[in-house]
């Protein structure tokens, strides 16, 4: 035993290293769900998402997940997990669109409920890691994956607008104090889209470059141009399942990343900077500091979700691949992010829960 772990050490791998390829059971099951089953197959991201809820909230030491990596030796390996994946996500939606395309219609929106559960939490989560990275590689993955849930804005307006107006009133995708989740979502999908096109029409205006050159253009004429595709290829009856198939999936994947972002920072402020300038427009915000999002260690979640919980450092350091990110002393949320998806849909219950833990921050 002594030399194994002489030779983890050496090669930079734990075997707790290995808990996120987790991630691949979830669109594998679908899969095989859909080309068994496909009736009942909603059942089966039903019972994940209930899953990891309980194991969330109840499994003995799994509120605290393995140490952040250390080593850059391996990097590469965590890397390859969420470029298979991509493939893992294409594959999916063609089984999900060839069972649709046979399915009556119950079957259908079933199918479509199901596989947008997938490429919302995993697929979004993993297009988010994927953009940070500086490999332009792993950037065009992401690109790929936020094309097939229409929503490639978010690959702007994240990094260039989310990240820098974290946990103010100027970021669209941080939640008030005080505002429920309903009043929230219209805000943030309708402002997320016009801050990511402003932010893109200024860097080309910038770079004195061109549209032609955008690669959220050429993301959203994707996107558009599968619907195109499928409306000319298939008879009517066929196309327009499909085409909900694809559209609802969508809806579902951004849905349920902005229900993610309305927990990651809700009710968290930075403060304006007291040698700062009068006039509110000019004034400079403290740096983003672990204060400025909610956070979660709970290990289920975390290797699902390639330790987005670690939410904080993530913004702090946000080039840090997901495998280093550290467990920071912030602001914690009372479970992982699939309980806390279900508390913020009930607004009181959300508000007893964390209003709580904000006023414990606060005194």
């Amino acid at each position: 035993m002594q030399g194994y772990a002489t030779y983890q050490t050496m090669m930079g791998m734990r075997l707790s290293d290995l808990r996120f390829l987790l991630a691949w059971l979830l669109p594998l099951s679908l899969m095989h769900g859909l080309l068994t089953n496909p009736q009942v197959a909603w059942i089966i991201t039903l019972i994940f998402w209930v899953s990891i809820a309980l194991l969330d909230a109840f499994l003995p030491g799994g509120k605290s997940s393995p140490a952040a990596l250390k080593s850059d030796a391996n990097l590469w390996f965590f890397s390859w997990i969420l470029r298979v994946y991509v493939l893992l996500q294409l594959v999916l939606l063609g089984i999900g669109a060839y069972v649709v395309a046979q399915a009556d219609w119950p079957t259908a929106l079933g199918v479509a409920f199901s596989v947008g559960y997938v490429t919302g939490s995993l697929g979004i989560t993993f297009a988010h890691e994927l953009g940070h990275s500086k490999s332009k590689i792993d950037r065009f993955c992401g690109w790929v994956l936020m094309t097939t849930v229409c929503y490639g804005h978010f690959m702007v307006e994240h990094y260039r607008g989310h990240h820098p107006r974290a946990a103010t009133f100027e970021d669209a995708a941080s939640a008030r104090y005080g505002e429920t989740l309903y009043r929230f979502l219209p805000r943030t999908l309708w402002g997320s889209f016009i801050s990511g096109w402003r932010l893109e029409a200024a860097r080309i205006k910038q770079m004195k470059s061109s549209w032609l050159n955008s690669p959220l253009l050429w993301s959203t004429i994707a996107s558009l141009s599968i619907i195109n595709a499928i409306a000319g290829v298939f008879i009517a009856s066929i196309a327009t399942k499909l085409i909900a198939y694809f559209v609802l999936q969508s809806i579902v994947a951004f849905m349920l990343l902005e229900i993610v972002n309305y927990i990651e920072h809700y009710g968290l402020q930075r403060k304006f900077l007291e040698n700062s300038q009068n006039s509110t427009q000019n004034k400079r915000r403290e740096p983003f500091g672990m204060m400025h999002a909610w956070n979660a260690d709970h290990v289920v979640t975390n290797s699902m979700l390639a330790n987005l919980q670690r939410h904080s450092d993530h913004h702090m350091h946000a080039y840090k691949p997901y495998p280093t990110l550290e467990p920071l002393p912030g602001p914690q949320l009372p479970t992982g992010y699939a309980g806390c998806l279900i508390l913020a849909m009930v607004p009181p219950l959300w508000f007893k829960v964390m209003h709580k833990r904000l006023e414990r921050l606060a005194s």
